[in-house]
């Protein structure tokens, strides 16, 4: 009887898409953009939710985890998992609040997620509780800051002018009026002409 009942959920499972698969799951709706499947969980069911589809769905590949900077929306963590089997790829992603950047740690689930951690801990100040070591990785020993928050003062813009033609954001109309206004890095202050 445990076989036939076995073959019955395995036959409804390969009925379902994967989308449809990831939701009943996470019991949270799917989103697909350039073609990849994305799902957004809840930041306290994080390390459930990546646990879940690696044992459910069979994403036991670990291939990135980083953060997008939303500005005043706070921080998106980011967790791309690849099924070898299925060749099925998924988004997982959770935010964080600016007040309170920190999601728990995915170590104990993928070890590959030590390393991705602490880069991701390092270049934007997003704390993994239970990490083992959140030590420096990449920037030089005393760098103070987290560079790919959007808030961080770009030395560089300040002292030179952008490259390009038109500033970041600036259109065509703008060009076309004759009335440019150099923009100045987040973090630097906008000097008088002089």
């Amino acid at each position: 009887a445990g076989g036939a009942a076995g073959r019955a959920r395995a036959t409804v499972r390969s009925a379902m898409s994967f989308a449809d698969r990831v939701e009943a799951l996470l019991g949270a709706p799917t989103t697909t953009s350039y073609a990849v499947l994305a799902v957004e969980v809840e930041r306290d069911r994080w390390a459930h939710a990546a646990t879940a589809v690696r044992d459910e769905l069979g994403l036991s590949f670990f291939d990135l985890l980083t953060a997008v900077d939303r500005a005043a929306a706070g921080f998106e963590v980011v967790l791309r998992l690849w099924s070898p089997t299925d060749r099925q790829a998924l988004l997982l992603r959770t935010c964080c609040q600016r007040e309170d950047p920190r999601v728990p740690s995915l170590t104990g689930v993928f070890g590959g997620a030590a390393w991705h951690e602490r880069a991701t801990a390092e270049l934007f100040g997003i704390g993994f509780d239970g990490h083992p070591d959140l030590a420096p990785l990449l920037l030089a020993a005393g760098f103070e800051g987290h560079p790919l928050r959007k808030d961080f003062p770009l030395a560089a813009r300040a002292v030179k002018p952008w490259p390009g033609a038109k500033e970041p954001g600036e259109s065509d109309a703008d060009l076309a009026t004759g009335r440019r206004r150099r923009l100045t890095a987040p973090g630097i202050p906008d000097w008088p002409a002089s």
